[in-house]
């Protein structure tokens, strides 16, 4: 069993900076590329960022390109999503997602979830 495990969420002003991880243990594959989505009240849940299994390559949603930067630490099994410039836009509940083909922007084609950490950005 896969467990994923959020952390680093909370409540931030319009402009700063958040760093959300995700701790993943369990029989996962750290061959396959692992992401982040996103879920706003009312809304569809949104990609946000996948990594390559060795943190070589990353890809991005339209609206977080040049604002976040994914990045994974295979030996501590642990991946992370920095986030800059934050908008009020950006608030959401965060997913970490693992166990995908490289490139997958569906959350249908990620096997494995976290429960989700809050992200509240203020204007």
């Amino acid at each position: 069993q896969v467990q994923l495990v959020e952390s680093g969420g909370g409540m931030v002003q319009a402009g700063g900076s958040l760093r959300l991880s995700c701790a993943v243990s369990g029989r996962t594959f750290a061959r396959y590329t692992r992401g982040w989505f996103r879920q706003a009240p009312g809304k569809e849940r949104e990609f946000v960022a996948g990594i390559s299994w060795n943190g070589g390559s990353a890809y991005y949603g339209d609206s977080v390109t040049g604002r976040f930067t994914i990045s994974r630490d295979n030996a501590k099994n642990t991946v992370y999503l920095q986030m800059n410039s934050l908008k009020p836009e950006d608030t959401a509940v965060y997913y970490c997602a693992a166990d995908a083909v490289y490139g997958s922007k569906s959350e249908r084609d990620f096997r494995s979830w976290g429960q989700g950490t809050q992200v509240t950005v203020s204007s």
